[in-house]
């Protein structure tokens, strides 16, 4: 068996993850938000401010703004001015927010969980430690 190029597992990893995505967005718009969205809202409690979550995310901050303010008019994100630096916003997740995001949480996991079905268990734990390692660099 040859050994594959980085470009022909990147692609399958790409394929995988887009057919996952392409499958739940309807369901994750059921709870009122966009795919973008529903990954902002996973890393709010990490990266609790604007400029952090931009970063996190490798997405502008001005689409971050835009985000953030649909969130907050949906009753899903809390935006807090920072003690002793009034420019600066902290974000929390309301409870609406987490029981949304712990919803979108769920599609994802049942769709990606019939992928892994696919493989063996130990295949699943060498999956698991090979992204870790690559993670790693």
């Amino acid at each position: 068996m040859r050994k594959p190029s980085a470009w022909e597992i990147w692609t399958l990893y790409f394929e995988v993850m887009t057919s996952t995505l392409v499958e739940v967005e309807p369901r994750v718009r059921e709870h009122q938000l966009e795919m973008k969205e529903f990954f902002m809202l996973g890393e709010v409690d990490e990266h609790p401010n604007p400029g952090q979550l931009a970063r996190a995310l490798l997405t502008p901050k001005a689409t971050i703004t835009f985000m953030v303010k649909r969130m907050e008019a949906v009753g899903y994100l809390r935006r807090e001015a920072e003690p002793g630096d009034l420019r600066r916003f902290r974000l929390t997740l309301t409870p609406q927010g987490r029981k949304a995001l712990q919803g979108a949480r769920k599609i994802l996991d049942e769709a990606f969980e019939r992928r892994l079905g696919h493989i063996t268990e130990s295949q699943r734990a060498e999956l698991a430690r090979i992204l870790a390692r690559m993670r790693e660099i």
